[in-house]
């Protein structure tokens, strides 16, 4: 079985798209979306359009749940805010019913998924060793999907996190990582369409289960379009800047 693993799109389109193209020539079984389809940036209906229509597995992130109404805004950032806001009016209802209907948690036979992590779905970040250890040690499968932090990230332990250290951290383009030990496994495909690993190219994870290997990939997209469309849109210049540096 094969899976692609995409999360953090952000109301990306171009960057969606791409990754969706790339998907679709490694001819996958099942896409994963870890969540926050929406947030940030100034294509949220048509995001959610090809999630839904895309994805097997679509989570709920915490920029979904804002703009939903489920989390009170002013627990986000001031530019978060203001695009969430920006978000709920602009989404068209049946996307915006579809966000209601997601949750930011999920098992399955193979892995968890979560947006954050398993101690906090929603809003913990997993970015260093010592909240990897944390979120290992909550885990109900041995292998863990994660997103939120919009950072590429494989941590692992030798079996539960009191066995042995962890060991890992930032996964660039094109890491491989072996599932075939017992290892209990953290990994985090990084964002579709706001990376801040310093890299601006959309990231996806494509797990090969029949093999047992996860490979970190990244694809380029029109970030100056995605740019110009939030200047358009009326969203924080700030949002569009960042996009060039990856960051």
């Amino acid at each position: 079985m094969r899976i692609a693993v995409i999360s953090d799109v952000h109301a990306n389109l171009h960057a969606l798209e791409a990754v969706l193209a790339a998907v679709e020539r490694e001819r996958v079984d099942a896409l994963w979306c870890l969540g926050d389809v929406v947030g940030y940036g100034p294509h949220p209906s048509r995001c959610c359009t090809h999630v839904a229509a895309h994805s097997d597995i679509p989570l709920a992130g915490n920029h979904d749940l804002g703009v939903t109404g489920a989390l009170d805004l002013d627990d986000f950032s001031a530019e978060a805010a203001i695009a969430a806001r920006w978000t709920a009016a602009a989404l068209d209802p049946d996307a915006l019913g579809w966000l209601a209907s997601l949750e930011p948690a999920v098992e399955t036979p193979e892995a968890q998924l979560c947006h954050a992590s398993p101690r906090d779905p929603v809003w913990e970040y997993v970015l260093g060793a010592g909240a990897a250890v944390a979120a290992l040690g909550q885990a109900t499968r041995p292998l863990v999907l994660v997103g939120h932090s919009h950072v590429p990230l494989a941590f692992e332990t030798p079996s539960l996190p009191e066995h042995g250290p962890v060991s890992g951290g930032l996964a660039p383009a094109g890491t491989e990582i072996s599932l075939r030990d017992g290892a209990r496994r953290l990994l985090n495909p990084g964002s579709v369409g706001q990376p801040r690993d310093g890299d601006p190219r959309a990231a996806w994870l494509l797990l090969d289960l029949d093999a047992r290997i996860a490979s970190f990939r990244r694809v380029p997209y029109d970030v100056a379009r995605t740019q110009a469309d939030i200047v358009a849109a009326g969203l924080p210049v700030s949002l569009a800047d960042r996009l060039g540096e990856g960051l």
